[in-house]
């Protein structure tokens, strides 16, 4: 190991050790122990007649011991890994993360542990937990990794240590609110395990099943290690020690409930969430960088010869402009609608500024993902991870900047709950449709499509501050319309998917049954789209505008139908399903601008 390893290993045990010693603090009432901050009673040594000054002072202690180590990090990064980019900017993350820290621990003191400061305090340091831990992991491995495509394990992996990060701030949330004793009983809650739900009760229950199911991710995962990894031991006995782990952990969690609150159980409930969430982080990086390893160091990722004028229009392509253009088709309509005039100019720029980062983001980092399939589709060789125009490492960074920048764009510029509803569509394209579902299910597109439908809800809520029941409408026009709009597309390539192994739905069930598949759907998407008249109290523009684009619809999907071979007949309902949103789209905003009655 070197001496940059070793560093590492020390700064992810001390951090473990701040984690836990900051629920001592939480769970004695010792928040407060030291009133100001960084002193403790004006002075830098706490008075020893206070026990809670001491428990305050030893949390500010280890942070302080975390925060010369994460330096001591940074400093040798730059000084012994400046080439090494993968380390160097990682490094010098964790000790910004670390002040960060250190300012929300001081904002938390001021604040008189404001339960939202306090989960905010937590998230940090469970993302600066996981963040050391990639570093130790990854200064085990060369510099130069061969390249390797994602397996179902690898995505099962990441999608547990997101669902494991949520079920955290879950946690969090149900101690700021208090709500850790609304249900006396446990599995049960209130006698049943679906009680009826208030602001009390809400909390705890998301909080129990959000466990529940991440306990089925974390055995998943141990099963897949012992039937697909079993040449990775580390990775096998670290999967194994999570699932082991979690019931206790899940068992000490009703422990809470029966010693009411004691100091001791709340300690070991965050103790052992924090050891899962770190196993479940080192198997997902163990698994990937062991076959990056495996697959050799000779690939060579360079930009080449191309000019800086291809460079950019590369990397403005990885965006892939046409379906944020879609997908902003969508957004000013709806916030017309939703304001019944037209909205203050900035907002609707902000808004759909904040769209478009948030969708070129999840583009690029969808083409990062899907670079080997890429290459094999002829429909999308000429992208430019495939032409090598920039780096696959390049790519991903800045498929996560521009998602980094528009969720905080969209909390500055717009409101919050916008920007975690861009936030969530973002992490369904990647995660849930792009690493799961695509390579796995004929039904990748219906279910990963719920990604493209969420613009019509940020921006309902840029609006309103809310997402109100036409908003919930618009989104299942979009959500229905995705399935005959794509399938076409699939069954025009139908043999580059095939030649791809990707599941879609023509490659698995036949253009025939695919064919059918579109009208069902086609007929729901225009049931939908009448329901929006009524609900929202649509007039005359929208309603004859809905019943014509329909009816066109069900055309071209009947002769797509009649003859599903028909190259020409899938194209023709492919292009017609894109004018049919934007025109419908636009009769949502004339109608709500002009408001014509029917009679």
């Amino acid at each position: 190991m070197t001496r940059f390893t070793w560093l590492a290993a020390a700064t992810v045990a001390m951090t473990f050790v701040l984690v836990v010693v900051g629920v001592v603090v939480r769970s004695t009432g010792s928040g407060l122990g030291c009133p100001e901050w960084p002193t403790c009673h004006g002075s830098w040594i706490p008075p020893f007649d206070d026990v809670h000054a001491i428990i305050e002072y030893s949390h500010r202690t280890t942070a302080a011991i975390v925060g010369l180590l994460a330096l001591a990090l940074a400093v040798v990064a730059v000084v012994g890994y400046r080439r090494r980019r993968e380390i160097l900017w990682p490094s010098l993350g964790a000790f910004v993360l670390v002040v960060f820290q250190a300012i929300l621990g001081k904002v938390t003191v001021e604040s008189e542990l404001s339960g939202e400061i306090v989960t905010a305090h937590l998230a940090t340091a469970m993302a600066l937990f996981a963040l050391v831990i990639y570093l130790l992991v990854r200064s085990r491995f060369p510099a130069r990794l061969g390249r390797a495509g994602w397996t179902g394990f690898d995505g099962l992996a990441l999608v547990t240590v997101l669902a494991t990060y949520v079920l955290l701030l879950l946690g969090a949330h149900v101690r700021a609110t208090g709500t850790t004793m609304a249900f006396p009983d446990w599995p049960l809650m209130g006698g049943s395990l679906l009680p009826a739900l208030t602001d009390t009760t809400a909390p705890q229950f998301l909080h129990r099943w959000a466990g529940f199911l991440v306990g089925l991710l974390v055995v998943a995962l141990a099963i897949g290690a012992l039937r697909d990894q079993r040449e990775h031991r580390a990775v096998v006995r670290l999967a194994v020690l999570a699932a082991a782990l979690f019931p206790l952990q899940g068992v000490i969690g009703a422990t809470q409930i029966f010693f009411n609150l004691a100091p001791w159980t709340q300690v070991l409930h965050l103790a052992l969430a924090a050891a899962i969430w770190g196993l479940l982080v080192a198997v997902l990086l163990l698994s990937r960088y062991r076959r990056r390893a495996l697959a050799g160091s000779s690939e060579t990722e360079r930009l080449g010869s191309h000019g800086r004028f291809d460079t950019a229009r590369a990397y403005v392509a990885l965006t892939k402009p046409r379906i944020i253009e879609l997908l902003l088709v969508t957004t000013v309509p709806t916030m017309v609608l939703a304001q019944r005039g037209i909205p203050s100019l900035w907002l609707m720029a902000a808004t759909v500024i904040g769209g478009t980062l948030a969708a070129g983001g999840a583009n690029a980092i969808n083409q990062y993902v899907d670079r080997d399939i890429d290459d094999v589709m002829r429909r999308t060789q000429r992208r430019p991870l495939v032409r090598q125009v920039v780096t696959p490492r390049a790519a991903l960074g800045f498929g996560v900047l521009l998602s980094i920048l528009s969720f905080a764009w969209m909390t500055l510029t717009v409101n919050l709950l916008s920007a975690l509803l861009s936030l969530s569509a973002i992490a369904f394209y990647v995660f849930v449709y792009t690493l799961w579902l695509k390579r796995s299910s004929p039904q990748n597109i219906v279910i990963g499509g719920a990604a493209g439908c969420v613009p019509v809800l940020v921006a309902w809520a840029a609006v309103t501050g809310t997402v109100g029941v036409p908003a919930l409408i618009l989104f299942a026009i979009v959500f229905y319309w995705t399935p005959p709009h794509f399938w076409a597309l699939a069954m025009r390539y139908k043999g580059d998917y095939a030649s791809a192994r990707v599941p879609m739905m023509p490659v698995v069930h036949g253009e025939a049954e695919t064919a059918r598949q579109i009208v069902l759907y086609s007929l729901l998407l225009v049931a939908v789209s009448l329901l929006l008249y009524p609900v929202a109290q649509m007039g005359a523009i929208y309603l004859v505008a809905a019943v014509l684009l329909g009816g066109l619809f069900l055309v071209y999907a009947w002769r797509l139908w009649r003859d599903e071979t028909s190259g020409r007949a899938a194209i023709g309902l492919f292009r017609y399903s894109i004018s049919y949103l934007t025109l419908l789209f636009v009769a949502v905003a004339a109608d709500s601008l002009l408001r014509l009655p029917l009679f």
